[in-house]
């Protein structure tokens, strides 16, 4: 079953310093092929060349809308060894959207499944964060289970990263195996997914091609997937 979603919750501008289009590029990108709403996440502080926390606390000048596309406000949040992340309370605040990843480069250097677990856990019971990234990755292996029971108890999505399975990405941290369980596990928990494409450049916008694997094994439908809709993230958001 083909899956179009209309809206990209991670995407990232230049100002996470290894990507490489503006928000008006990722927004007329997003346009032209019929998405509706995309969230800006770049990385948080404490990513090298990721940009200082003022720039969250600035995302407010950013128009609502572009070309058609509702614009949210938002961030990939670093995960610190502690489960904390990375971006005051006072900047969160301000934003529309909070997702948090792990990332080595960013000073996580946990490695056992056990720790990588509790991170994440721990950075799902922070009530501003709504969206792990990349859970299922292969450099930080997790109990699925019980990621999957926490996203449940802390109404949190969890995140299909296309990118991940990118052939030419550097450090390809896709797992099939893993992302299927986790899929089939949220399905049957009734955990929202959203299929991203962790664009760093503007063609890449809303493509989830190296999805498609994951999705048919799965079993997932639209209404497993809540960026099936630009209304079901609207609703979730309180937007």
């Amino acid at each position: 079953m083909k899956i179009n979603i209309k809206a990209d919750l991670h995407t990232h501008t230049i100002a996470s310093g290894h990507a490489y289009s503006t928000v008006d590029e990722l927004a007329r990108s997003a346009s032209e092929k019929g998405l509706k709403l995309i969230a800006i996440t770049n990385h948080g502080p404490k990513m090298p060349g990721g940009p200082h926390q003022f720039h969250f606390g600035n995302m407010r000048i950013i128009p609502d809308e572009l070309y058609g596309v509702r614009i949210i406000a938002g961030i990939e949040a670093n995960i610190m060894n502690d489960g904390s992340i990375d971006l005051p309370e006072e900047r969160l605040k301000r934003l529309d959207f909070v997702a948090a990843g792990i990332h080595s480069d960013a000073g996580y250097n946990l490695n056992t499944k056990k720790d990588n677990t509790r991170v994440i856990i721990k950075a799902m019971e922070n009530p501003y964060v709504q969206m792990i990234t990349h859970p299922a990755n292969a450099a930080f292996p997790v109990n699925i289970e019980k990621i999957v029971e926490s996203a449940f108890e802390n109404n949190v999505i969890l995140e299909a990263n296309a990118s991940s399975f990118y052939d030419f990405k550097l450090g390809r941290r896709g797992n099939h195996e893993m992302s299927i369980n986790l899929c089939k596990l949220a399905k049957q928990r009734g955990v929202p997914v959203s299929l991203n494409s962790d664009a760093h450049f503007h063609t890449e916008v809303g493509d989830i091609t190296f999805l498609n694997d994951v999705i048919q094994r799965a079993g997932l439908t639209k209404e497993d997937i809540i960026n099936s809709s630009a209304e079901k993230i609207k609703n979730f958001l309180g937007l």
